[in-house]
């Protein structure tokens, strides 16, 4: 049998946002999502995606959960068989971005969370399309549903995110680094920094998507990790 397939979701996001490849990897394969709440931190949540996770799987995450996905790498590389990262950055937090979530936890707290995640997940992070304001539209439900203080919990721990350029340079598992050309949130260009930094990385630049490639070009995305998961282990 084909190895588990674990995708982990972005800040704010459930399973929804896996939806395409849901539909299509879980015909071969298993495919879990993970759960990251109640967790301070992102090496919090890394343990928690380790402790329900299969013994040995293949890994990507989105957003912030690429940043969980490069944790668990460098936790447990032996069990990970593979990792595809997307819209990720594997730096820490500058304290210029730190700064502006602290308006953002506020608003939260104050029971603003719709208002603050239109400035969180603006318009333009997407690419334009007709597929824009029904992404936009299902983001808001996520966030909604995975609440208040999931928002203020993500936010710090975003704050306090370790860097992982070292650890992107001890992968040694096939690795996508993948983004959307359109990304004006976590750039190409940062991707392709990343991707450099990996031996055996590969870098896939998704036409027609921005922050979202995984609903926003399904198709596209999909064949890229069709690509990465048919690609040969690596002898470690």
């Amino acid at each position: 049998m084909a190895e588990p397939l674990l995708l982990i979701p972005g800040m704010m996001c459930d399973a929804r946002i896996y939806a395409p490849q849901l539909t299509e990897f879980s015909r071969e394969r298993p495919v879990h999502v993970a759960c990251l709440q109640k967790c301070e931190s992102i090496e919090e949540m890394a343990q928690a995606v380790l402790a329900t996770a299969p013994e040995h799987f293949a890994l990507a995450g989105h957003s912030m959960g690429g940043m969980v996905a490069m944790e668990v790498v460098r936790r447990a590389p032996e069990r990970v068989t593979r990792v595809a990262l997307m819209s990720t950055n594997s730096q820490a937090e500058p304290p210029s971005i730190a700064a502006e979530r602290e308006p953002q936890i506020v608003g939260v707290m104050a029971g603003r969370l719709d208002e603050v995640m239109q400035d969180v997940m603006r318009p333009e992070y997407l690419a334009e399309g007709p597929r824009r304001g029904d992404i936009l539209t299902l983001l808001r439900n996520m966030a909604l549903a995975v609440g208040e203080g999931e928002f203020v919990r993500q936010s710090r721990a975003l704050q306090r995110r370790p860097d992982q350029q070292k650890t992107l340079r001890k992968i040694r598992m096939p690795a996508l680094v993948l983004c959307g050309a359109e990304d004006t949130l976590t750039l190409p260009r940062r991707h392709e920094f990343m991707s450099e930094l990996i031996p055996y990385g590969t870098l896939r630049l998704i036409e027609g998507a921005g922050h979202i490639p995984t609903l926003e070009a399904p198709e596209a995305t999909n064949a890229a990790l069709h690509e990465w998961l048919d690609a040969p282990l690596v002898l470690r």
